[in-house]
């Protein structure tokens, strides 16, 4: 198979009427998801007083959220409707970048938000002075752009490869997936693939596992009001954080097991779990939790009325 060809997407095969029904759920799904995640963006911009660098993070998330759904769900729902599920090399990579980019830099924003209640936290007489606007600005930059480089390099060593097979049992395209089915030596994709996960997946959470740990433990010296002030700042990045990190777990063991080892309904369920779920519980967790937030959003949807 050379590269220019297609892909075929087998799970889409023998689905009858019933795709129907999936596709309308997907589509309300994805426009819900879309809504949520546009309130909380136009939020955080029209509103002032969250132009800080916690809610700017939120808002960061929002439109990861955006980034990374729109990689997805326009390819699966024109899947669905329509009886032809094939795609071509080319646009099977640009997927596959997107979809992993949005989860590393998911994870990078979140270890920026880590580090953002650590400062303030650890060190509140100096947090404007340390996490100024440009020094937020830059840090963010980085958070976007070194994922993106480091996932897009790893499109750019399987594009080299050439292919012999083309059935693909995901709903979306997948980097190893593709490795998996090239017939030449990709010991090169191997080892970057390594070191693109412990950079990008592994570096992050270990950084956000100590903040939270220096939290707690600056927490547990503290006034009970200091804690509670903490608490409910750091709670619902924490829950965020540990289904994100549950998700992506998952779906790096499952790209490890071959074709039939994992039940496919269980495989699905994994594999989409890091792209379909964060997207549409981070909006509600930082909408209800945060006062600010919370007041901005539903002045929008009366507005909106």
């Amino acid at each position: 198979m050379e590269n220019g060809t297609y892909f075929f997407f087998m799970l889409f095969e023998n689905l009858g009427c019933i795709k129907y029904a999936f596709f309308s759920l997907g589509f309300i799904f994805y426009c819900v998801v879309i809504y949520f995640n546009v309130l909380i963006m136009l939020a955080v911009f029209l509103e002032r007083t969250l132009h800080q660098p916690m809610y700017i993070l939120i808002s960061c998330l929002s439109i990861n959220s955006v980034y990374g759904t729109a990689g997805f769900f326009p390819r699966l729902l024109t899947d669905l409707l329509y009886d032809t599920h094939r795609i071509s090399f080319e646009a099977c990579l640009i997927q596959s970048v997107v979809i992993y980019s949005y989860a590393a830099c998911e994870l990078t924003i979140l270890m920026l938000m880590a580090f953002d209640r650590l400062v303030a936290i650890s060190k509140p007489l100096y947090y404007n002075n340390i996490i100024t606007i440009r020094f937020l600005t830059l840090l963010i930059v980085i958070a976007w752009l070194y994922p993106i480089i480091c996932v897009g390099f790893a499109g750019l060593l399987t594009a080299r490869l050439k292919m012999c097979g083309s059935k693909l049992f995901k709903l979306y395209c997948h980097n190893y997936e593709l490795v998996k089915l090239s017939c030449v030596n990709h010991n090169i994709n191997n080892i970057y693939g390594l070191i693109v996960t412990v950079t990008n997946i592994f570096i992050p959470l270990i950084f956000i596992l100590y903040s939270y740990v220096k939290i707690l433990t600056i927490c547990q010296r503290s006034s009970q009001d200091f804690r509670s002030k903490a608490y409910q700042t750091c709670i619902p990045h924490i829950a965020i954080l540990l289904h994100f990190s549950v998700a992506i777990f998952c779906e790096l063991t499952l790209s490890r097991f071959v074709n039939g080892e994992v039940p496919i309904e269980l495989g699905v369920v994994l594999s989409l779990e890091f792209i379909v779920i964060p997207p549409f519980v981070n909006p509600i967790v930082y909408g209800l939790n945060f006062p600010g937030i919370r007041k901005k959003v539903r002045h929008l949807i009366k507005a909106s009325k």
